[in-house]
């Protein structure tokens, strides 16, 4: 693999390196990410060789602006130097390693280090090869530092930290999925790497069917293998977490922003069959003042399983009854799968095969499969004009007056082809075709246009709503079209314990509203597991309790008491802290940081924190260590730095711990432990049965002071339409024996809440200067404060021990 000639072209803004059969392209499209497009054996792959065609992403925002220029400098005939975007890529012309550095003088620190990279066609198939599938493999091997933690990859199982795991990227239908199954739903081949403190991350952009080994076979390597012919790799240059992942968000598009109603409590359930039974949960939960904000409704609503329709016969005015829920507070979210039935007659079916809308088998002809409709045919996403004629059929919705839905099945899923064809999982086969693409290319990323579909839908027919797209499979960019739910979990207790890795690790793959079906969704609860899970699901970024037809009833009050008080509890902790969670949701949009957060994002360099993934952090000072084992009622806690005060059940700030240690935790069937770290502020509300807005008539700020004062933030709309609201910066800044609390609005005025605020960590308060009613009492004090107030001064009794508070304004 030797390099001896290279050209700048497109104005500086792309280097192309070739030698007799290889080429590498490199370009900056932002500041901050370097990509590095190797295409091994290229010569014989393509008759414009060494000028590649473009090459169109599922992934990659479609708004990115021009890409960053480069200069290129040789050193004598063994190294080339490419400089762009603040990063820099150094290439051995004679091997065709490569290291990708974070700048280009002597200071530079390597962040990805390619040790090799090359293609091979497959071998000839033995006969009754056990794997069956004989791919060509095109290689890439990355150095492995010891000690390094690689966090990521989507949804995978296991620990947090991949290190010594071998994953494979091929969205799965999986029921019943174990703590052991790979592969899942959602590939996102993005890995962000902590070494030493410091964080870089590697996305590859390839949406065929992909394995990476994490440091497992080779101790110091990572090596990754794509069934396609090159690899699309994308350096993000960090120096902490929250860098990458807003680097990544720049690169791959940022979350629409939810509606408030959708951060609510959601009851679901397969075997909801008609009107009756959805009225029945709603009034069950009502009637024992349990808050709900939707209800969703599985594959019963439909007319023979048959898309875009409705069973009139146990839904016989759907729009009255949207209409009825809505009164009561709740909306209903119904399932949509891709799989379209055949049915002279129907529709949507024969719109479908008049369009040419339809994936094809390797002969030309419509493929034909099983899913619940049987026989069923599949709309092709890849394609623009299906994703359009797709987008159309949402008519239905607009018409009943919906406003979200969970697109489910959509990896895709086929239980069975009506001619048989050799298939990896319950798929479409590798030859079948998706325009000029085979099904091997596109597989991973099939949910993504369908996704795309329904948030343009709503988009051209209810354009004054804000809708909740949720789906089960996706590739890289899903985030810019639905949240994602981690697909058929179980009732089991290892299930809820692996929730917690399993959504972090989406939230550092830059899906930042993901959430597991609470309860479980194939087997049994218990009402000691559903409480506990309620508890632990208090910060998913949304809540939904889902199960499987057949399972026992799981409502939150089929178990008695004291369960339902448990689960009731854990529900109006849940509404106290929307305030909270909305502005982590706008967050999310603006910096790709997810609402439910390891303490990795935070604390990269505690090894500890790293490898901690049984508690999380909403925001980056709010911790919350649930209970997840059975008949436990302690937990052992690991605190970061800093002095982090109890705050269980969201009560009354308690007894304040050094941080940097383990502590036992006291957590009875009723209690979650949560901590408030030193120099923060949360926003918390009044719990209610039902969202109506995010501009709230009360609240209360939970603040944690630290020597130098304390910020915190808070946003606020209308909960639906337009993303036009307030931002507030709360602060508290010391100076000498002072402490200055002040506010800072910006963006659209709206109601004035009522406002109190309880502090702690502030020593003896001696008196307070300002409007304000307050009441000091054992290390906590109480101020309530007037409407529209901007500023308030604590005298107190000693001087702060540290400098101002420098947090970063994740809003900024």
């Amino acid at each position: 693999m030797r390099f001896t000639s290279f050209e700048a072209e497109q104005g500086g803004r792309q280097v192309r390196v070739w030698g007799a059969a290889d080429l590498l392209v490199v370009s900056a499209p932002l500041p901050g990410v370097l990509r590095v497009r190797l295409l091994p054996e290229a010569r014989a792959q393509s008759l414009n060789f060494p000028h590649p065609g473009p090459k169109a992403s599922f992934a990659l925002r479609p708004d990115l602006p021009e890409s960053v220029a480069l200069s290129v400098t040789e050193a004598g005939d063994t190294e080339l130097l490419v400089i762009g975007g603040g990063l820099a890529l150094r290439l051995n012309r004679h091997t065709g390693a490569w290291q990708a550095l974070s700048g280009s003088g002597p200071s530079a620190r390597v962040l990805a280090e390619a040790l090799g990279w090359a293609g091979e066609a497959p071998a000839p198939r033995p006969p009754l090869d056990a794997a069956r599938f004989n791919l060509r493999r095109t290689r890439l091997s990355l150095a492995a530092p010891a000690g390094a933690a690689y966090l990521g990859f989507g949804e995978k199982v296991g620990p947090l930290d991949k290190r010594g795991m071998a994953l494979t990227f091929w969205n799965t239908d999986c029921f019943p999925h174990h703590t052991e199954t790979d592969p899942l739903y959602v590939s996102v081949p993005f890995m962000t790497v902590l070494d030493a403190g410091r964080a870089h991350g590697v996305f590859l952009d390839e949406p065929w069917r992909l394995e990476v080994d994490v440091a497992r076979a080779h101790p110091d390597e990572v090596r990754w293998a794509s069934a396609g012919p090159e690899l699309d790799v994308y350096v993000v240059s960090g120096p902490r977490p929250a860098d990458v992942l807003r680097r990544y968000a720049d690169l791959t598009g940022a979350a629409p922003m939810p509606p408030l109603w959708a951060l609510g409590a959601a009851q679901s359930r397969w075997g909801y069959r008609a009107e009756a039974d959805l009225r029945a949960v709603i009034a069950g939960y009502r009637e024992r003042q349990l808050p709900l904000d939707s209800v969703y409704v599985d594959i019963d609503y439909l007319d023979a399983y048959k898309v875009w329709t409705v069973n009139r016969a146990n839904f016989p005015d759907l729009k009255a009854f949207v209409r009825e829920a809505a009164g009561q507070g709740v909306k209903l979210v119904p399932i949509v799968d891709p799989g379209v039935k055949v049915e002279a007659g129907y529709d949507v079916y024969e719109e479908a095969v008049r369009g040419d809308h339809l994936v094809r088998t390797a002969r030309g002809e419509v493929l034909v499969g099983e899913v619940w409709p049987d026989p069923a045919v599949f709309p092709d996403f890849t394609r623009p004009e299906v994703v359009g004629w797709w987008a159309g059929r949402h008519r239905l919705f607009a018409e009943l007056g919906i406003q979200g839905q969970w697109n489910d099945m959509n990896e895709p899923a086929c239980f069975s082809l009506r001619v048989p064809r050799e298939t990896e999982g319950k798929t479409l086969p590798y030859d079948a075709w998706h325009g000029t693409r085979t099904h091997l290319e596109v597989h991973n990323a099939y949910a993504n246009g369908m996704s795309e579909a329904s948030r343009a839908g709503y988009a051209r027919l209810s354009p004054g709503i804000r809708p909740w797209i949720l789906t089960r499979a996706g590739y890289a960019g899903i985030q810019r079209h639905a949240a994602v739910w981690t697909g058929d979990n179980t009732a089991t207790w290892s299930h809820l314990a692996l929730s917690l890795p399993m959504l972090q690790g989406l939230g550092l793959s830059g899906v930042p509203f993901a959430a597991a079906d609470v309860g479980g969704f194939g087997g049994d609860t218990t009402g000691e597991l559903l409480a506990r899970w309620y508890q632990a699901a208090v910060g998913y970024a949304f809540l939904r309790n889902h199960a499987a037809l057949g399972t026992a009833d799981q409502e939150p009050w089929r178990f008695g008491e004291p369960y339902t008080g448990v689960i009731r509890a854990a529900l109006e902790w849940r509404y106290r802290l929307l305030p909270h969670l909305y502005t982590l949701a706008h967050t999310a949009t603006r910096t790709g940081l997810p609402v439910m957060r390891p303490l990795a994002l935070h604390f990269p360099a505690d090894e500890d924190a790293v490898r901690e993934d049984t508690q999380y952090l909403l925001g980056d000072g709010l911790l919350v260590a649930p209970v997840l084992r059975a008949g436990h009622r302690k937990r052992l806690v690991y605190l970061p730095a800093g002095r982090w005060a109890e705050v269980f059940n969201l009560g009354q700030l308690g007894t304040v711990h050094e941080g940097g240690q383990h502590i036992v935790a006291h957590a009875p069937l009723d209690t979650l432990p949560l901590y408030l770290r030193e120099g923060e502020a949360v926003p918390v509300t009044t719990p209610a049965q039902h969202t109506t807005t995010a501009r709230w008539e009360e609240l209360s700020w939970l603040v944690h002071a630290s020597p130098a004062g304390f910020l915190g933030q808070l946003y606020e709309d209308l909960g639906d339409g337009p993303v036009r609201g307030r931002l507030t910066r709360l602060m508290g800044e010391r100076q000498g024996r002072r402490l200055l609390i002040r506010r800072e609005t910006q963006g659209e005025a709206g109601p004035e809440a009522r406002v109190t605020m309880r502090v702690v960590g502030l020593g003896h308060v001696r008196g307070v200067q300002g409007a304000v009613n307050y009441t000091y009492e054992d290390g906590l004090l109480t101020l309530t404060l007037p409407a529209r107030w901007t500023g308030v001064t604590l005298d107190l009794e000693e001087e702060p021990e540290s400098e101002p508070n420098t947090r970063p304004d994740e809003n900024g």
